[in-house]
């Protein structure tokens, strides 16, 4: 059970992932885009999308520093336990009770606003129903076994086996004691990265970074014929 949920389940994910981007691109690039209802509707869009997207974005970044870099690389640079600890948790509660709070906005004008509502699709529906479920199992880990329980050092286990996944050298052992909150967010993550290509989440790597220097448009004032 070990290998299947914990090298098995993320290789199936990451081999989705990859093949499912390489076919959405080549069979429906018209359709890689946010499916915008900014002009249906925009008053719950302006607060709870900026909400969603930058406690996204924070959530992300502590990911990425709680599990591809080593416990010895931050202590190295003097931040010792306590200390990531303490910043972890904070960080990471503010930014997910920022997405939290983003993600009820945008469902409930989703679901309130009928001409939104007619937009929406199946797949926005499995969206939305594991990006929530993704979501609170990781406030509950935050929150639950960080904040309010006595802990627990994830950089020593669920770490060092996400590394080991990306170098093919997976340990499922180190999962095997993981609390089960944890492990569950986890697999939840890997749900998540299986049906990513297929929804609307595909636009993340479009941002519009070339508008950085592309030139200005230019636009001249109809001058009318005398």
């Amino acid at each position: 059970m070990n290998v299947a949920l914990w090298v098995v389940v993320p290789y199936i994910a990451l081999t989705v992932f990859v093949v499912g981007h390489v076919w959405r691109w080549r069979v429906d690039q018209f359709g890689w885009t946010t499916r915008t209802t900014q002009v249906l509707e925009s008053r719950l869009l302006r607060l709870g999308s900026p909400l969603f997207h930058l406690g996204a974005f924070a959530a992300i970044g502590g990911h990425v520093l709680g599990l591809l870099v080593p416990k010895s690389w931050t202590a190295a640079v003097g931040i010792d336990e306590h200390l990531y600890h303490l910043v972890s948790v904070v960080a990471g509660t503010v930014a997910g009770l920022m997405v939290v709070a983003g993600l009820a906005l945008l469902l409930a004008r989703r679901f309130t606003s009928p001409r939104v509502r007619r937009t929406t699709t199946r797949a926005d529906k499995v969206l939305f129903a594991v990006l929530a479920v993704v979501i609170l199992l990781g406030m509950s880990a935050t929150i639950g076994a960080n904040l309010l329980g006595g802990g627990y050092d994830y950089r020593a286990t669920i770490a060092v086996w996400f590394r080991g996944v990306l170098t093919l050298h997976p340990d499922p052992a180190l999962m095997a004691d993981v609390p089960l909150v944890f492990q569950l967010h986890a697999l939840s993550a890997w749900l998540l990265a299986a049906i990513w290509p297929f929804t609307r989440l595909v636009h993340v790597w479009s941002a519009p970074v070339a508008y950085l220097w592309r030139p200005y448009v230019v636009y001249r004032r109809r001058v009318p014929l005398s």
